[in-house]
């Protein structure tokens, strides 16, 4: 128990209210050596010396003390000063207690043999205005003047400049470093910005270089094909025109979404939602699905990532249904519950191949879901708003995909 209360306290004095130690430049080091640790070694023994000095030619006009006695002074007095880089309030408090036990055996006289330790005191306490919190300077600071009212009565004056110059001067050293380390973690912040956003450019170009000539050679191509041919059908006609359709629509698309990667403000354009659900249904049933919808419950606003990502699972769906069973019938169901918006989007899977591209028995249809990340895309969507969302096969062979995406007016247990 004692053992645990006294590790307790030591973690406390000498860690706990102190920041980390700043890292020394390069121009403060030489290989593994701290050269401001070598300089408080180097005072040190500096300030010893002169203490050591001071007392023993005043020892030796006034009543006399052992000689021991003042070795041991004089080292205590001068030693904390090289903990104060790692342990700056146990290097002040060691200081503290040693002037305040030179103060209490030696006379009131003998305080001008004291100066050196003087200054092991202020760097000490320069170092706890630093590196420990604000209260722990304000308690340093006080009983620095109080102890020194206390032990030599007739030296307020020299105690408040004790206390002020090394005070003073750590404040400003730790406000300096405070802003220096918040211009860093800007200057990191806005480079992170910057690459961010060069890598966005880069995939934006692409991007343009790649899909969008494609999709421009479709729409081309589409355009151009009923007329490689005499006296063409209408519904080769009709069938061309809406590949060009699509290629066009897509082709807005993708201009749009590179309009966001190349700006650092993502809302810039304007993203669809439910909204705009009857044309993409419309879309896919020009693809070749036969494509129901159904609303139930009171249809009203919904928030803007609801409303966005309602409408990206829909086409997501939709567009694995083209893809994977065309010519199938798809029924679109969308519910307006009191705290959450279901959507049910299931395909019948009519057609012969099934969600992995292989012809399969109809149980085994659906044991596929592509080679895509469609599905998963449509899973993190929900996820990102605090929903859910399952994709998967029925046991009559459709395949069946249900979100809930919360729409933050209910409680959480009804979501």
């Amino acid at each position: 128990m004692a053992s645990d209360l006294r590790s307790r306290f030591t973690a406390t004095v000498v860690a706990g209210v102190t920041e980390p130690a700043p890292p020394r430049s390069s121009r403060l080091r030489r290989g593994r050596l701290d050269l401001v640790f070598a300089a408080d070694v180097l005072i040190a023994v500096v300030c010893w010396g002169i203490t050591w000095g001071l007392l023993v030619t005043q020892n030796s006009h006034h009543s006399p003390h052992n000689k021991g006695l003042l070795f041991l002074l004089s080292v205590v007095l001068s030693a904390p000063v090289v903990l104060r880089t790692h342990f700056p309030l146990a290097a002040w408090s060691t200081a503290a207690l040693a002037m305040f036990w030179a103060g209490v055996v030696l006379r009131p006289s003998w305080s001008g043999g004291l100066w050196a330790a003087a200054v092991v005191y202020m760097l000490c306490l320069y170092a706890v205005t630093v590196r420990c919190k604000p209260w722990v300077v304000t308690s340093a600071a006080l009983v620095t003047v109080i102890g020194a009212a206390t032990v030599e009565s007739q030296r307020v004056t020299s105690a408040l400049v004790i206390t002020l110059v090394p005070v003073l001067i750590g404040v400003i050293v730790r406000t300096r470093r405070g802003n220096i380390e918040q211009l860093a973690v800007a200057e990191r912040r806005h480079e992170g910005e910057r690459v961010l956003l060069e890598e966005r450019q880069r995939i934006a170009r692409e991007l343009h270089d790649v899909v969008a000539h494609h999709m421009s050679v479709i729409a081309i191509q589409a355009e151009a094909g009923p007329y490689k041919a005499d006296n063409p059908p209408p519904e080769l006609v009709e069938s061309f025109g809406e590949i060009r359709a699509s290629a066009l629509s897509g082709l807005n698309e993708l201009r749009r979404v590179l309009g966001v990667l190349r700006s650092d403000r993502p809302d810039i354009a304007p993203q669809p939602g439910l909204a705009d659900l009857p044309d993409l249904l419309e879309s896919a049933r020009g693809g070749g699905l036969t494509v129901t919808a159904e609303v139930a419950g009171t249809s009203r606003p919904v928030p803007g990532g609801v409303d966005l990502s309602a409408y990206r699972i829909v086409q997501e769906a939709l567009s694995n249904a083209m893809r994977h069973a065309p010519g199938s019938t798809v029924q679109v169901k969308l519910y307006y519950g009191e705290s959450a918006l279901v959507i049910e989007v299931r395909n019948d899977g009519c057609a012969g191949d099934s969600q992995a591209g292989q012809a399969a028995p109809q149980q085994q249809r659906w044991s596929g879901i592509g080679t895509g990340h469609g599905i998963v895309g449509m899973r993190e969507r929900a996820t990102m708003l605090g929903g859910h969302l399952r994709a998967g096969p029925t046991p009559n062979g459709e395949f069946l995909v249900t979100a809930a995406l919360p729409l933050g007016d209910g409680d959480e247990e009804s979501t």
